[in-house]
C-alpha cells in the first residue's frame, strides 16, 4: 500500500538519520551536513531505499514551511519595517551583484546572453532553510549578521516570483512588452497585502476564541491551519508556499500568543526540516561528480567566491563594517533551494539541458554541504577583512563613515565607560550612566541608529568593536570599563581579546546568552560574564525564596554566592536545607526577624557560643548583617559587635527570647 510505503521510508531516514547525525556530532560536524549525507546514502543514486521521492519532498516542504513561520512569528512587523533598508537596498543589490557576475562570467565562457541571465537567476539565490538552521546551532540568529542574513534572505524568497515570471520571457526568441511581466506582478502584490491587512483583523480574534475554549489541541490545530491556510492562499497568488507562511508568521506574531504558538510548532518544525535537508541531499549523483570532479570542484569555488564577492559588497554600500559584510557574504554563499524550482521550469522551456541540469544539481549540492563548514570557519575570514575598513571611503554611502570620523574627533575623556552595542542592555546602562554622571561612549554599528541617537545628544559613534582602529578611536587607551552588550558570540569574543591586548588594566563585563560561553570569554580575558540563562534561573530562585519569607539580604547574598561559584552551589543544595527546614517546620510557627546590637547590650563583644541561644530549643542565628554585608557562615567563635544586625530564624516564643538576650534586657 503507498501509506505503508511512505511509513517505511520515512523509517528508514529517521534511523539513518540517529546514527549519522550522532556520529557527526562526537566528531563535531553540524548536524545540518549529517542529514544531507543521510539523503545521499538512501538516496537513488546511493542504496535506493527510498521508493518513492515525490511524497518525501512534498513531507519535506513542510518543513520548511514551518520553518518560515516561526521565522515569521520571532521577525515580527515591527523588525521587518525596522529593517526596510536591508530589504530594499542590500537585498536587491546582492541579487543584482550576484546575477550580473555570474552572467559576465558564463558569457565569457561562451553562453548566450539569455541563458547567462538564466544561470544568474539560478546562483543569485540562497538556501534559506540551511543559513537560517546553521545560525540557529550558531547562536548567531540575532546578531549583526545574523539579522542582515535573514533580511537578505527574505527578499531573495520575494525575488522567486519575478524570476518565475521572468524565465519564460527569458526562452521566448522575440522581446514582448514589460506588461507581461509587470501585470502578474502587480497583482501578486495586491493580493498578498490584501491578504496581511486581512489576517491582522481576524487572526488575533480567532486565537482569542480559540483561548478561551482551554483547550490545547485546538490552539495547535489553529495555529496549524492559520500557518498552512495562509501559506496555501499566498501560493495561489504565485509566491513560494514558504514565503506565504513567512506572512502568516508576522501575522501571528502581532497577537499575545505568539511565543505560545512557536512553542507548539517547534518539535513538528524540527522534525520536518531534517527531512527537507534529506531530500536535497538524495539529488547528489556520485556518478557526475566522479566523472567531472575538477569542473565542479572549479564551478564550486567560483560560485561561492562570486556569491561571496556580491553578498558582502551590497552589505558594505549601505553603510555596514567590512566584518559583518564578510560574515553574511559567507552565509548566503551556497545555491537555495528555490533555484530547483527555477531550473526544473528553466529545463522545461529548453533553457537548460538534461547534462547541465545534473551538473547544476551536483554544484548546487556541494554548496549546501560546505555552509555550515563556511559558517564555523568565517570568524577567521572576517578579521582578515579588517584590513578592508579603508576602502570605504570609495563606497557610494559616505555618511555613515562621516558620522565616525567626525564623532570620534576631538574626544579627550578619561577614566569612562565604554559601551559596545545599544541595544535594550546598552540603552539602560548609558541612561544609568547619563543619571549619575559618569563619563561615556557608545560604540554601534548601526548607521540610521547612530545618527538617530547622535541628533538627540547621545555620546553615540560609529563603529566595529572587533576592529581595533575602533576601540582606539573611543580612546580605549584611557578607559576604565568596556561593556561589551551585543548579541553577537562571535563578536564578543573578538572584542574582549582586543581590548585586553589594547588596554590589559580595563575592567571588561561582557553580556552573553548561554552559560557555555563564560569560561572561553574568561579565558580571553573578561573580568566579568553576565549569562542571560543563569541570570533568569537566579532570579527565578529568588522569587520563589522571596514567597517562602527568606529576608531579601539574605536572599542577595545566596545569589552572589550563586553568581561566584557557578551552579555548583546550586547542584550541592546549600539552600535545599534552608527551605526544607522552613517548610518542615511551616511558615506559620517559623518566621524570620532581625535584632540590632545597642550600645549598652551585654552580647556586644560576645561570640555566639557565649550567649544564651541554643537551637533547635532556641531561635537560630542564620545570618548577621554588619556594615552593609551579610555574613552567613558563621560559628559559635563569630563575634558580635555593636551595630551589627542579627538574623533569627524560630517560632514567636524563641525569638523573642533571643532578641532581649541580644537587646540587653535579659543580659544577666
Amino acid at each position: 500500500m503507498p501509506g505503508h510505503d511512505l511509513v517505511r521510508d520515512l523509517l528508514a531516514i529517521f534511523a539513518i538519520s540517529i546514527a549519522v547525525v550522532s556520529l557527526f556530532q562526537k566528531i563535531r560536524l553540524p548536524s545540518i551536513a549529517g542529514f544531507l549525507v543521510v539523503g545521499a546514502l538512501v538516496g537513488p543514486y546511493g542504496l535506493n531505499l527510498i521508493s518513492d521521492l515525490d511524497q518525501i519532498r512534498v513531507v519535506a516542504e513542510i518543513g520548511v514551511v514551518l520553518l518560515l513561520f516561526t521565522i515569521g512569528v520571532e521577525f515580527s512587523l515591527g523588525q521587518l519595517i525596522a529593517s526596510r533598508r536591508l530589504l530594499l537596498v542590500a537585498g536587491p543589490l546582492q541579487v543584482i551583484f550576484v546575477l550580473l557576475l555570474v552572467a559576465i562570467g558564463v558569457t565569457v565562457w561562451g553562453v548566450p546572453l539569455r541563458e547567462a541571465i538564466f544561470w544568474g537567476c539560478l546562483l543569485s539565490l540562497s538556501s534559506t532553510a540551511i543559513v537560517l538552521k546553521a545560525l540557529e546551532e550558531r547562536g548567531e540568529s540575532d546578531a549583526l549578521h545574523g539579522r542582515v542574513t535573514i533580511s537578505i534572505l527574505i527578499f531573495q524568497d520575494l525575488a522567486v516570483v519575478p524570476m518565475m515570471l521572468f524565465i519564460p520571457l527569458l526562452a521566448q526568441s522575440d522581446d514582448r512588452s514589460i506588461w507581461g511581466l509587470a501585470l502578474p506582478l502587480s497583482a501578486s502584490a495586491a493580493l498578498v497585502v490584501m491578504i496581511v491587512v486581512t489576517a491582522r483583523r481576524l487572526v488575533p480574534r480567532l486565537l482569542e476564541l480559540i483561548v478561551q475554549t482551554r483547550i490545547r489541541e485546538l490552539f495547535l490545530l489553529a495555529i496549524i491551519v492559520l500557518c498552512l491556510g495562509i501559506a496555501w492562499i499566498t501560493s495561489l497568488t504565485g509566491l513560494s508556499l514558504a514565503l506565504g507562511a513567512f506572512i502568516a508568521g508576522l501575522v501571528i506574531s502581532e497577537s499575545r500568543y505568539s511565543y505560545q504558538a512557536i512553542a507548539e510548532v517547534i518539535p513538528f518544525r524540527d522534525s520536518f526540516t531534517s527531512l527537507f535537508f534529506v531530500s536535497v541531499g538524495m539529488l547528489m549523483d556520485a556518478r557526475v561528480m566522479l566523472n567531472h570532479p575538477f569542473l565542479i570542484l572549479g564551478l564550486v569555488g567560483a560560485i561561492i567566491s562570486a556569491k561571496l564577492i556580491g553578498g558582502a559588497a551590497s552589505i558594505m554600500v549601505i553603510g555596514f563594517p567590512p566584518r559583518v559584510a564578510i560574515l553574511s557574504g559567507i552565509a548566503l554563499a551556497q545555491v537555495g533551494e528555490f533555484a530547483f524550482i527555477l531550473a526544473e521550469k528553466g529545463q522545461a522551456l529548453g533553457l537548460l539541458t538534461e547534462e547541465l541540469h545534473q551538473l547544476f544539481l551536483a554544484v548546487s549540492v556541494l554548496t549546501m554541504v560546505g555552509t555550515p563548514f563556511l559558517i564555523k570557519g568565517a570568524p577567521r575570514m572576517a578579521r582578515r577583512a579588517e584590513g578592508i575598513e579603508r576602502l570605504r571611503r570609495w563606497l557610494p554611502n559616505r555618511t555613515i563613515v562621516q558620522v565616525a570620523t567626525t564623532s570620534a574627533h576631538g574626544l579627550t575623556i578619561t577614566d569612562h565607560v565604554i559601551v559596545v552595542g545599544y541595544g535594550v542592555n546598552g540603552r539602560n546602562l548609558s541612561r544609568v550612566l547619563k543619571e549619575t554622571g559618569i563619563p561615556y561612549v557608545i560604540l554601534e554599528q548601526h548607521g540610521e541608529i547612530v545618527r538617530r541617537e547622535a541628533n538627540k545628544g547621545v555620546p553615540i559613534i560609529y563603529g566595529d568593536a572587533t576592529n581595533p582602529t575602533a576601540l582606539r578611536h573611543v580612546r580605549i587607551e584611557q578607559a576604565k570599563i568596556l561593556v561589551v552588550a551585543v548579541s553577537d558570540p562571535l563578536a564578543a569574543r573578538r572584542i574582549v581579546q582586543l581590548a585586553r591586548g589594547v588596554n590589559s588594566g580595563i575592567h571588561t563585563i561582557v553580556r552573553t546568552r548561554y552559560l557555555k560561553a563564560v569560561d572561553e570569554l574568561l579565558h580571553l580575558g573578561a573580568d566579568e560574564v553576565v549569562p542571560e540563562e543563569f541570570e533568569t534561573s537566579i532570579e527565578i530562585f529568588a522569587l520563589v525564596l522571596r514567597t517562602y519569607g527568606v529576608p531579601h539580604d539574605l536572599i542577595m547574598e545566596k545569589a552572589e554566592q550563586i553568581r561566584g561559584e557557578g551552579y555548583e552551589m546550586l547542584r550541592r543544595g546549600s539552600l535545599q536545607r534552608l527551605i526544607h527546614h522552613l517548610h518542615g517546620r511551616t511558615l506559620t510557627n517559623v518566621r524570620v526577624e532581625t535584632v540590632r546590637i545597642k550600645e549598652h547590650s551585654s552580647a556586644v563583644g560576645k561570640t555566639i557560643g557565649q550567649l544564651s541561644i541554643q537551637p533547635p530549643n532556641d531561635a537560630s542565628i542564620i545570618a548577621v548583617i554588619r556594615g552593609g554585608r551579610t555574613v552567613s557562615h558563621l560559628s559559635e567563635a563569630t563575634h558580635l559587635d555593636e551595630g551589627d544586625v542579627v538574623v533569627l530564624l524560630g517560632g514567636g516564643a524563641q525569638i523573642q527570647r533571643a532578641s532581649a538576650l541580644l537587646s540587653g534586657h535579659g543580659a544577666s
